[in-house]
């Protein structure tokens, strides 16, 4: 018995099937990497900046990595956050001041503002010194 020769119109359901069928594996394919995307760990908001002894009084001390500067005068710590209040770049230190990379602001030592296009002050950050003489800086 000879085997029939497939119509165009079979041929046809057959590659619509075919491709509906691959377009369904990839959907479910982008549904499971949705549905099963890591949600990132919230950022650090809590920062243990070592001994009281590392930062002597009148000091100013940059720490990139957070990024503040620490202030310690003779009333206690302060910290002025080193992101710049127009748009969030990282500013860098400028003479007695800090400066805006990204847009040109100016802001003094104290952090307020001597130049725009930032309207605000730089936003000061808490910080406590712990039972074991230990620094502590808060960015929330």
């Amino acid at each position: 018995m000879a085997m029939q020769k497939p119509t165009r119109r079979d041929f046809l359901k057959l590659l619509t099937r075919g491709l509906l069928a691959g377009s369904g594996l990839l959907g479910l394919g982008a549904l499971a990497r949705y549905l099963g995307y890591q949600v990132e760990s919230a950022p650090q908001t809590e920062f243990d900046l070592g001994l009281v002894e590392n930062y002597p009084a009148g000091s100013r001390t940059q720490l990139a990595e957070v990024p503040v500067v620490l202030l310690h005068a003779a009333s206690g710590f302060s910290a002025l956050s080193l992101t710049c209040t127009h748009l969030g770049c990282t500013l860098e230190e400028a003479g007695d001041g800090f400066a805006c990379p990204c847009h040109g602001s100016r802001f003094s030592a104290d952090g307020e503002v001597q130049q725009g296009p930032a309207t605000r002050r730089l936003n000061s950050l808490r910080v406590e010194v712990n039972q074991d003489g230990h620094v502590i800086l808060y960015t929330d």
